[in-house]
């Protein structure tokens, strides 16, 4: 069995014998001189897999590149292309392993680089031989996302680098960066410099330049992953209310000003705040190669609805003035939703699972710990009420729909302590929303995205979060997004839940990937790490550089 994640969708022995080693040595070569660009980023994706292991002797084996219009879709690609095309782009592939190398063939390019993709995961994933064999694959969904949060807590340029090139050996196509919030705004725009001029007496910058910012873009584009920048509005918007201070709030619902603790929506009906606004999202879409630009809308805590109403129209209105296609978390389908409108499915009040009674509450302690009382689950609980038709207000609406469910799709979700080795049990509490109930890998393996009965039709996609709430750095977003992360890759490539004892024989066999790229994991005692030649502390036959 190989280990490809996502599973291809047909699988063959071509013939028998032995294929090449997968460490190599190997070589890259291009039937069609459009594809040799590609081939200097799959020289660089392959470089950390090849290590000082055993080789074989002799030539070179060949990881070949190859463009090939005989080759034509073999499966159904529905959503929305994150690219900006008109219809899904045809990423189908055939791969084969003959005895002296890898074909990788497409019609297209990105075809080719899904391919890639899958042959560096053979590559990777393997410690002896390959067999000789044919994968075919195509995707189900063609928005395969990612989001990561540096505005709680800031990633270098080559910290999301690291990021991008896993995203893209997982066949994930969309790196979505949540650019602003309460805690920080992370990129520098010419029109308004106030935003990240808290770089003061030699403090590390904690932003990205203009230049690192379309330095990612290309970085992104050239393993076929599109960026999605995200101006989160009119709500979380502290850093913005301190560089441009004065603005006034959005107007309160009666009897909820002073109650909670919550920093007031900006008021776009106030000509001011319009207008600053409308420079930060003419400089975040002038500087954005992607055709979208993500707006926001979530916990507007303190607007009415009315207010919160026309903010999004506003928003939307001068994304699209700037040339971009705007989309928004679920509740912005609130203020009037269309068929070119996208919102991001989070949340209904069932998901949040929160308790119903004081006695329920007392059996939770991950929430007594976060400080929630009975008064404030029945705030939360109202508050969140208007998200159990969101739903159903985007589909009926003719809008399109991301899937990004909290339930199964947040992996800023704590890990279930049973489920945690010893050695890394301190991360493990550190670590996590402390809202959220601590779950295992095997709940975010069981979701299926056909489970929430939307036409096909309606929706764009899927797309996993890792907010930043608990992580100080890379090593942490890592931690919680592995090995939950394949198991998302896994549904939204092939639209279905992987099968779990499969699963978890595949993802045990990746470890040796992740410890190769120096790429930090929770050793979850649901996968069989053992059998497939790695320990609970990380170490394979490959790698033995330390604890995961």
């Amino acid at each position: 069995m190989n280990a490809v994640i996502p599973q291809p969708e047909r699988q063959e022995t071509t013939a028998p014998g032995q294929g090449p080693h997968p460490r190599g040595p190997w070589r890259i070569q291009v039937e069609d001189d459009r594809l040799t660009a590609m081939a200097g980023t799959v020289q660089a994706l392959l470089e950390p897999h090849l290590g000082t292991g055993a080789a074989t002797a002799g030539a070179p084996a060949v990881l070949t590149l190859a463009l090939d219009d005989s080759l034509r879709p073999h499966g159904r690609t529905v959503g929305v292309a994150p690219c900006g095309a008109a219809e899904p782009v045809d990423e189908s592939y055939r791969l084969t392993v003959t005895g002296t190398g890898i074909t990788c063939r497409a019609a297209t390019p990105t075809g080719v680089f899904r391919a890639a993709a899958t042959a560096l995961q053979l590559i990777a994933t393997s410690s002896g031989p390959l067999p000789r064999q044919e994968l075919r694959d195509a995707p189900h969904f063609a928005w395969r996302g990612l989001l990561i949060d540096p505005a709680r807590r800031h990633l270098t340029p080559g910290e999301v680098r690291r990021v991008i090139d896993l995203a893209a050996l997982y066949k994930l196509n969309v790196l979505h960066l949540h650019l602003t919030d309460n805690e920080g705004w992370r990129l520098e725009l010419p029109g308004t410099p106030e935003l990240t001029a808290s770089e003061q007496g030699g403090a590390a910058r904690d932003f990205y330049t203009v230049e690192e910012y379309r330095a990612l873009q290309r970085y992104a584009a050239e393993r076929f992953v599109t960026v999605v920048p995200e101006i989160d509005l009119p709500g979380h918007c502290a850093t913005l209310r301190a560089a441009l201070p004065g603005l006034p709030d959005a107007p309160a619902p009666e009897g909820l000003k002073g109650r909670f603790p919550y920093v007031p929506p900006l008021d776009l009906a106030d000509p001011d705040t319009r207008k600053a606004v409308a420079s930060v999202l003419a400089d975040v879409c002038a500087l954005t190669e992607g055709p979208f630009v993500h707006i926001g809308g979530d916990e507007a805590v303190g607007a009415t609805p009315a207010g919160f109403a026309h903010a999004i129209r506003e928003l939307r209105s001068l994304v699209r003035e700037s040339g971009k296609r705007p989309l928004a978390w679920q509740e912005s389908s609130r203020a009037g939703i269309g068929p070119d409108d996208i919102a991001q499915y989070w949340v209904d009040v069932p998901m949040m699972d929160l308790p119903d009674t004081a006695e329920e509450l007392a059996g939770r302690p991950e929430l007594l710990a976060a400080g929630h009382t009975p008064e404030l689950i029945a705030a939360l609980k109202g508050f969140f009420a208007p998200s159990d038709g969101d739903l159903a207000r985007i589909v009926e609406g003719g809008g399109r729909v991301l899937l990004s469910p909290q339930s199964h799709l947040y992996l800023d979700r704590a890990y279930a302590p049973e489920v945690v080795p010893p050695a890394q049990a301190a991360d493990a509490r550190r670590l996590g929303f402390p809202a959220y109930r601590p779950l295992g890998v095997r709940h975010t393996a069981a979701w299926d995205p056909a489970s929430h009965a939307i036409p096909e039709d309606r929706v764009a996609g899927v797309e996993a979060t890792v907010f930043g709430e608990s992580v100080e750095g890379l090593d942490d977003v890592t931690f919680l997004m592995l090995p939950r992360l394949p198991s998302v890759a896994s549904a939204a490539w092939t639209g279905r839940a992987p099968r779990w004892d499969d699963h978890r024989l595949r993802v045990a066999r990746h470890a040796r990937l992740w410890r190769q790229r120096g790429i930090g994991y929770l050793a979850s005692t649901e996968i069989p790490w053992d059998e497939a030649g790695t320990d609970e502390a990380g170490t394979d036959e490959a790698c033995t550089d330390g604890a995961g």
